[in-house]
């Protein structure tokens, strides 16, 4: 009777440990720097490069696009307003890695070259270009895995309604 009591008190340490280990997991996927905390029923800051048909900054007061009307839907759905910085993937992206965007759209590809300073979501359509697939993808703020988790969410159940 003794092993049995052994094992019962050690299978419950077990698991009290490991209740006590998931809970502080609680926050995982977290932004480092709270940007979805920030932009849920705030300002989501957009950066937007002309390439049309993804977007299309011809009208600087009213932006247009397949990437666009995207992000204007995942906006609304965590009651954000968008606050618009049209610029080139360069400016863009430097802003996006020191933190003075949230969100970067310009018709994207899994393979863009801006890695090091932005994480990519997951490809959420995807088109035929001379043969050959291209998936596209937004740039988000690097560390900002609970933001990006939301968008990508968002886009897996959004993107091919374009």
């Amino acid at each position: 009777m003794s092993i049995k009591r052994r094992w019962s008190a050690s299978a419950i340490g077990g698991i009290v440990a490991a209740a006590m280990m998931l809970s502080g997991c609680a926050g995982i996927p977290a932004d480092v720097d709270g940007t979805l905390r920030t932009a849920q029923g705030g300002d989501l800051r957009v950066g937007i490069t002309h390439n049309p048909p993804w977007t299309d900054t011809t009208d600087p007061d009213t932006p247009s696009g397949e990437d666009v009307r995207l992000v204007e839907k995942f906006a609304e759905s965590i009651d954000a307003t968008i606050v618009w910085t049209e610029g080139s993937e360069a400016i863009l992206t430097d802003h996006l890695h020191t933190g003075s965007l949230d969100v970067v759209i310009g018709g994207f590809t899994d393979d863009t070259p801006w890695t090091d300073k932005a994480a990519i979501t997951a490809p959420y359509d995807d088109e035929q270009v001379a043969g050959a697939t291209k998936k596209h993808v937004m740039l988000t703020a690097l560390g900002e895995n609970q933001f990006l988790t939301t968008l990508e969410t968002f886009l897996l159940e959004h993107g091919d309604d374009n």
